[in-house]
C-alpha cells in the first residue's frame, strides 16, 4: 500500500461550550482539507453538558465526521430524539444492553474500514459495565466484519486505568507486523497529557485535553468552581464565556499496518479576533 493510502486524522479533546465550538469551527475552516477524517468528543459541547441537535448540526457542517461522547451525553434530553437517527454519534459502549444509541461505528475511509469505539472507565466514575470485557467482545466482532483499523476514545478519570487498558488491548491485538488498534485516546479530565507516543503500532495519549475557554476551570467559570470546591456546598457549574480559547487534540497518520505518527495540538486563540483565526494560522505556519 502506497503512502497515498495512508489515513491522516485529527481527534479533538472534549469540546466544551460555545467558546470551544467557535474555536473548532475556525480551526476546521482553515485546515479541514488536511485531514481524511475528523473525530471529536462532544459530550460537553452544549453549555458544558450534553449535545443539542442544533449544535450537532453546527459541528457537522464545520467538518466533524464522527462524534464520541461520555457520561454527559444524556444531559440534553433531545439527544434521545436523534441519537438513533444520525449515523455518526457514538455513546459509551459499556452502558447496559438496550440503551439507545450505538457504542461503535464503521466508516469507509479511502476504501478502508475504520471503526471508532467509545467506552467509559470505572475508576472514580458512575457504575457501568466492565470496559475490559465489552471492548474485547466488540473488537472481535469488528474483526469478523473485516475492519482494518480501530480507534478508541476511552472516557475515564484515572490515568492508570487508561494506560493499563491501552496496553492490554495493544498487547492482545497488535503485533510487529500488524496493528489492529491504531489509536487509543483518553478523554474526560480536560487536561492534556504530554505522553503521546506510538506503542506497538498504536498511537496513544492518556488525555487529549479539551477545546474551550482557557481562562476558566476546565471550561467552567472560575468563581462558581471556586465556591463549589472551597465550601463543599452545592453550586451549579456555569460555562466560561471568556473568548481566550484553547484547542487540544492529536493528529495521527495510520498506514495499512500501524500508526506511524502522532502529534499533540495545543494552541490558544482569541475568539474575538477577526474570524478567531490569527492564532490558528500562526500555529499552522509553524508546523
Amino acid at each position: 500500500m502506497s503512502i497515498d493510502d495512508d489515513i491522516k486524522l485529527i481527534f479533538f479533546g472534549d469540546i466544551t461550550g460555545r467558546q470551544g465550538r467557535i474555536a473548532i469551527k475556525n480551526y476546521l475552516a482553515l485546515c479541514r482539507e488536511k485531514y481524511d477524517f475528523v473525530i471529536a468528543n462532544i459530550e460537553n459541547a452544549s453549555h458544558g453538558f450534553g449535545l443539542t441537535r442544533k449544535n450537532y448540526d453546527e459541528l457537522s457542517e464545520a467538518g466533524i465526521k464522527c462524534f464520541t461522547s461520555g457520561n454527559h451525553i444524556w444531559d440534553k434530553k433531545d439527544i434521545y430524539d436523534y441519537i438513533d437517527v444520525v449515523d455518526n454519534i457514538i455513546r459509551p459502549i459499556n452502558y447496559p444492553k438496550g440503551t439507545c444509541g450505538c457504542g461503535s461505528k464503521i466508516f469507509d475511509i479511502k476504501g478502508q474500514k475504520l471503526a471508532v469505539i467509545n467506552a467509559l472507565g470505572r475508576v472514580f466514575m458512575p457504575p457501568i459495565d466492565s470496559p475490559w470485557s465489552v471492548l474485547t467482545e466488540e473488537i472481535e466482532r469488528l474483526q469478523c466484519e473485516g475492519v482494518e483499523h480501530i480507534i478508541i476514545d476511552f472516557h475515564a478519570e484515572a490515568t492508570a486505568e487508561k494506560i493499563c487498558l491501552s496496553k492490554y488491548l495493544a498487547n492482545k491485538y497488535n503485533n510487529s507486523k500488524n496493528a489492529l488498534i491504531k489509536g487509543f485516546f483518553g478523554t474526560h479530565t480536560h487536561v492534556q497529557t504530554s505522553d503521546d507516543n506510538i506503542y506497538k503500532g498504536m498511537a496513544y495519549i492518556t488525555d487529549a485535553g479539551f477545546c474551550g475557554s482557557s481562562e476558566g476551570v476546565i471550561g467552567m467559570e472560575f468563581e462558581t468552581s471556586l465556591r463549589r470546591l472551597s465550601t463543599s456546598l452545592p453550586e451549579r457549574y456555569e460555562i466560561s464565556e471568556n473568548p481566550s480559547a484553547q484547542i487540544n487534540g492529536v493528529e495521527i497518520i495510520i498506514s495499512k499496518t500501524q500508526a506511524t505518527h502522532i502529534k499533540r495540538i495545543n494552541i490558544t486563540v482569541n475568539n474575538n479576533e477577526v474570524g478567531g483565526e490569527n492564532g490558528i494560522a500562526n500555529h499552522l505556519l509553524s508546523c
